[in-house]
């Protein structure tokens, strides 16, 4: 059977790639980040909520470290993360108008990943330790560096949530881009757990 960074030649087969608890951190991530990016911009009068969701982000990403590390071999980062050539060679497929039918996540989408994880990551730690100097939407951190820099955070938590706006907008973009152009459906195997992948010869 195919292997989670590896591309077979044959005939797809329907199998299971994602994991329970795996799909459940997806839709909750997706969920909480949206809830607080609009929470953050039009609801200022929430932000006790903005905070608590952001706690719960922060969770969700350390649950998602320890699940790259131990978790089934399709979350492992050790099993989706591509180095250049693999990344390069799947990258001149891309416009091609058939499915991929890789297992798990592809080069460019582990990508993503990585970089929504890692701007996640800053996003929850700027927010930690921001002061807006409001008295009230304090970072729970922020006593704990200067001034300066808790100020500065809160800059960078502003930045990042634009950054943020954009990788979703890719992402999303891209799962479109693969259902219409490719005819191959990213979401339902996120739902369902099975994914159709190419079997080795």
């Amino acid at each position: 059977m195919t292997g989670p960074g590896r591309s077979g030649s044959g005939d797809p087969v329907r199998v299971r790639i994602w994991d329970p608890a795996l799909r459940i951190y997806h839709w909750a991530l997706a969920v909480l980040v949206i809830l607080n990016w609009c929470l953050g911009k039009f609801d200022p009068a929430n932000m006790w909520l903005h905070f608590w969701c952001g706690y719960a982000i922060g969770a969700l990403l350390v649950f998602r470290l320890v699940w790259g590390l131990v978790g089934p071999p399709s979350a492992r980062f050790s099993g989706f993360i591509a180095g250049p050539r693999r990344i390069l060679g799947y990258g001149r497929g891309i416009f091609r108008r058939e499915p991929s039918y890789w297992p798990g996540h592809n080069p460019l989408g582990a990508l993503s990943v990585v970089a929504m994880l890692a701007l996640l990551a800053m996003q929850v730690g700027a927010g930690l330790i921001s002061d807006p100097d409001d008295f009230v939407n304090v970072g729970p951190l922020a006593d704990r560096v200067s001034g300066a820099t808790s100020s500065a955070a809160v800059g960078w938590h502003h930045v990042g949530a634009d950054l943020i706006l954009i990788l979703v907008i890719l992402h999303v973009g891209m799962i479109a881009y693969y259902r219409i152009w490719k005819r191959e459906d990213l979401v339902r195997p996120m739902i369902t757990g099975w994914k159709m992948v190419r079997r080795d010869d």
